[in-house]
């Protein structure tokens, strides 16, 4: 009787990762460390299936394309367990060191495992057929030429919708290189970027940790290596895991000067709670109190442990606040979007949104800008905010929301001075960060003032 090797339990884990993205919309990056623990990989092992995570799910778009042109059949009426397989053998054999042997092998180990023997023998054609070409051979014969289809073909080539692609070429006012580059940027896993929070901690005590000090951020250092929860101020919440963009709209807010008080500062969408926390122990140096403010109670739970007693937290929707107009000197409204700005860290995302929910979202955040503005007194600040590039919205949300009534007292103040030393931001006055530019996610902020009567 003969005893077949069992699949790779690497490869296995990096399976059921992809498996409980598509079918239960998980999050790689929730998800993924749960599955690595409870199979107790070696550093070394867990790194490799981080890696197989992520770069299949940024890379479906052109694996598949290439697997279409592999497989006899549409690849929907292949089973979809099947179709994982083929992703991760795909992306070994076209954007890893692994030899094509161990690919393909390992990737019939693996179907065979999890989904029978039947599809093992098409398992191994369709990754043979794959194996002819390098990746750059790939791409230039299933893309559209450049100069037929520009679009079509970054869209292909680096693994984006078509419309994610054009939205990107209109944020960067029809520069085709530099949306390349953006593209290009959002296919590299970023560094782990912490936070000192101010009060808390700081970016000298990170660095005593193995850690380097931020690109522009005096609050952030960089992670290269090891995991976050290993040290000490990430357990004990002096610190945190916060992108440095994140960290720079939130301290623009906190620097630009207001007339008069600044003592009540406002947090109207503050879960999971990075930009409240930080908020806070700024505000707390100044002798100023933030409010918190959350809708969702399991994500208020998560702002009151970030913020760790340095703010008010209270659930609640901002759209319909209990506190009365001109209540707050600053106010930060950090709306929910498509997130479009962070494909580096969710590259799941870009699979899963479409134009249609930048449509729906655009009323949500429109309200919640108007509410914003009612909140904050004549001479306060009110900072908007977006994890997105695309505009519909960043500015045109701020355009549409100061035409409606009552909000022809408010000006825009330019909040390049209040990002000091930070280039390439525009010509303001609102900021578009950008992970190709400034390695940040594509964080957005427009900062407004109410003026004085």
């Amino acid at each position: 009787m003969t005893v077949r090797a069992p699949a790779d339990p690497v490869r296995a884990v990096a399976f059921e990762a992809l498996r409980a993205v598509r079918e239960k919309d998980a999050y790689a990056n929730l998800v993924l460390p749960g599955l690595l623990a409870s199979r107790k990989l070696e550093p070394r092992d867990a790194a490799f299936a981080t890696e197989l995570v992520y770069g299949t799910l940024r890379g479906i778009g052109t694996y598949d394309a290439i697997l279409g042109d592999c497989v006899d059949r549409p690849l929907d009426k292949l089973d979809p367990a099947v179709l994982d397989v083929l992703r991760l053998g795909t992306h070994q054999l076209l954007a890893t060191r692994v030899g094509t042997h161990a690919a393909v092998d390992e990737s019939v180990k693996l179907v065979r495992d999890k989904v029978g023997h039947g599809p093992t023998g098409l398992v191994n054609a369709v990754l043979r057929k794959v194996a002819v070409r390098d990746l750059a051979g790939w791409c230039a014969a299933v893309a559209p030429l450049f100069e037929v289809d520009p679009i079509g073909h970054l869209s292909l080539t680096y693994s984006h919708p078509r419309w994610i692609v054009e939205g990107f070429r209109d944020a960067l006012d029809g520069d085709l290189d530099d949306t390349r580059a953006l593209l290009a940027a959002d296919n590299v896993r970023p560094a782990v970027t912490l936070v000192a929070r101010p009060g808390r901690s700081d970016v000298a005590e990170l660095v005593s940790l193995g850690a380097r000090a931020g690109r522009w951020a005096p609050t952030a250092a960089i992670l290269e290596s090891g995991a976050p929860a290993m040290l000490a101020p990430i357990r004990d919440g002096r610190a945190g895991v916060q992108d440095e963009g994140s960290q720079l709209v939130a301290l623009a807010l906190a620097a630009a000067p207001v007339e008069g008080a600044d003592a009540r500062w406002l947090d109207m969408c503050a879960g999971p709670g990075g930009k409240a926390a930080l908020l806070a122990g700024l505000a707390v140096a100044r002798g100023a109190r933030l409010l918190a403010v959350e809708r969702q109670p399991h994500r208020a739970r998560l702002v009151a442990h970030a913020v760790g007693g340095t703010a008010a937290v209270a659930v609640g929707d901002s759209t319909a606040p209990p506190w009365a107009p001109a209540s707050f000197d600053r106010v930060l409204v950090d709306v929910p979007c498509s997130g479009l700005g962070a494909l580096r860290r969710r590259p799941e995302a870009r699979w899963r949104r479409s134009a249609t929910d930048l449509v729906a979202l655009r009323p949500q955040q429109i309200a919640l800008l108007r509410s914003a503005l009612d909140a904050v007194r004549p001479g306060g600040l009110v900072g908007y905010v977006t994890c997105s590039p695309h505009r519909l919205e960043t500015r045109s949300v701020v355009d549409e929301a100061l035409r409606g009534e009552g909000v022809a007292d408010v000006d825009r103040v330019d909040v390049r001075p209040y990002l000091p030393g930070v280039d390439l931001l525009g010509d303001g006055p609102d900021a578009q960060l950008w992970p190709h530019l400034h390695g940040t996610d594509a964080m957005y902020i427009s900062l407004l003032r109410r003026r004085s009567r």
